[in-house]
């Protein structure tokens, strides 16, 4: 199947919908699926670290640095990928062959509820992890990379609110956008 894209990027906040999304996407396409999330919360498990708690700041800026370049060095060198990490959208920015999807939640009462049922914490809790790893996050990329807004609509090729797109028709959309047929 001849696709408008090689690669897809899933960008997005604490609990927007990118992990049900890129799933789904895998299901559909077979493509190789990688979570950045996931490769991070197995190396904090093997040292002793909660990422809900503290966000990019517990990690050296040269391995977070390292991360981004490694995602960018794979988004131009391979072929049909779904890469799922905060920061993939922007970091393939200037990849016109890589379909940028951004998913925003306009709620914030949803994303702590899935956070609440995801991590199985109370309110309070989901509400700091959300504010202390989004803002330490952001504080430490924005150190890194410059203070950009990694999230600006226009750095992205497609971006959808999961609070009023359910997720058969957010993947519906992203399959719309690579040009897929079934």
């Amino acid at each position: 199947m001849d696709l408008k894209y090689k690669n897809i990027t899933v960008s997005g906040k604490i609990a927007v919908g990118t992990t049900t999304l890129s799933k789904s996407l895998q299901e559909i396409l077979g493509w190789e699926y990688i979570n950045t999330g996931a490769l991070q919360r197995e190396y904090d498990r093997i040292h002793k670290q909660n990422e809900n708690e503290h966000g990019a700041t517990m990690r050296t800026d040269e391995r977070e640095q390292a991360m981004e370049a490694q995602e960018k060095k794979m988004l131009e060198e391979r072929e049909h990928i779904i890469f799922e990490a905060w920061l993939s959208g922007f970091v393939a920015k200037d990849m016109s062959y890589v379909l940028k999807v951004l998913l925003i939640c306009s709620s914030d009462d949803i994303r702590i509820d899935r956070v609440m049922n995801r991590e199985n914490v109370d309110l309070q809790t989901a509400k700091n992890y959300l504010k202390q790893r989004e803002g330490e996050n952001i504080e430490k990329w924005k150190k890194l990379y410059g203070d950009f807004d990694f999230w600006a609509p226009e750095y992205y090729d497609v971006v959808i609110d999961t609070y009023s797109s359910g997720r058969m028709e957010t993947v519906g959309r992203v399959l719309d956008k690579l040009g897929y047929k079934q």
